[in-house]
């Protein structure tokens, strides 16, 4: 299990007292360190390929409006759950490029972390909102497809909340499917079981809502029952996992009850699809998980678990 992160994804700073701070990253990295993985920067290539890849995606326009916001030196960008700083766009790019490294390393079949900051997954299109500016994880899935070739690509996102930005962006194409396990009713109010996708891509679209107060048995059998066999009906050649840790019992901003040997499993599920489905080709990519001083022992659970289901059977 390779893991990637870059060093600018530390310098956007927030406000005191606001859950996504740098110390989330930090501690993580802290900890994978401890436990003997090597963390290995973005590469040169997937540098120079960010702007591109973004830009796929997300309009030029929306692009250098947020890179203007942080130049002015504004301290909000589209929401209150967006403020800004000096190094905010360097930030949000390095993770880019970070998720980009993580994506080749998968196409190669070689299983991959993305740790980085800001999160992704409910960057709209045209608006950053839920503290992300760039959709880390679709931005991933459509290099996969454009840069290597790969038809179909699958997206596992089981953060705590409902990932709306990757599936607006994906819910109208039937090349990404976009599955999902959250907290229903919950910000940012989206991820209701009938939004299955629109036109061409309807169908393409899973969301499987969960009462606050689940924990690792509701989990499970939403997983096993509901999104295993979709994804697996689905055949992707690569599997995408937005994780988010937000549902572990402690996280702050969360509402579930979720163990560490419950992300472990989460993990093992995965690599079991993607060694099934997808020869082995899966990367993740960190979303929310608040709580600062578990993040990183349920990032390495989780990455443990992803490991032992590549390796089953082998």
């Amino acid at each position: 299990m390779r893991v990637y992160t870059d060093p600018r994804c530390l310098e956007h700073r927030s406000p005191p007292r606001y859950p996504e701070q740098a110390s989330r990253l930090s501690s993580i990295l802290s900890h994978l360190a401890d436990a003997g993985y090597e963390i290995g920067e973005p590469s040169a290539a997937a540098v120079e390929a960010a702007r591109g890849a973004v830009t796929a995606l997300h309009p030029v326009a929306y692009v250098e409006r947020f890179e203007r916001a942080v130049a002015r030196g504004d301290s909000l960008f589209d929401s209150a759950d967006n403020p800004l700083s000096p190094g905010t766009a360097d930030a949000a790019w390095g993770a880019v490029a970070t998720a980009l490294t993580a994506a080749d390393a998968a196409a190669a079949g070689e299983a991959a972390f993305a740790a980085v900051r800001p999160p992704g997954h409910h960057c709209e299109r045209e608006t950053a909102m839920g503290f992300c500016y760039f959709n880390n994880a679709a931005v991933a899935a459509e290099h996969l497809r454009r840069r290597h070739g790969l038809d179909r690509v699958a997206i596992y996102d089981f953060d705590v909340h409902h990932g709306n930005g990757t599936q607006h962006l994906f819910e109208d194409r039937a090349d990404v499917f976009y599955a999902s396990t959250h907290q229903f009713p919950f910000y940012p109010g989206t991820g209701a079981a009938g939004e299955r996708g629109v036109g061409e891509g309807e169908g393409a679209t899973l969301n499987v809502p969960l009462a606050a107060g689940c924990g690792d048995d509701e989990h499970r059998r939403a997983i096993e029952e509901e999104v295993l066999p979709a994804l697996a009906a689905f055949a992707p050649e690569a599997l995408v996992v937005s994780a988010g840790f937000d549902s572990w019992r402690g996280d702050p901003l969360g509402g579930m009850k979720v163990s560490e040997e419950g992300f472990a499993e989460w993990g093992r599920r995965c690599g079991e699809l993607a060694r099934e489905a997808c020869g082995g080709r899966v990367m993740a990519v960190l979303e929310g998980g608040y709580d600062v001083d578990s993040l990183g022992q349920l990032v390495e659970a989780c990455l443990e678990g992803l490991s032992s289901g590549l390796a089953a059977g082998g």
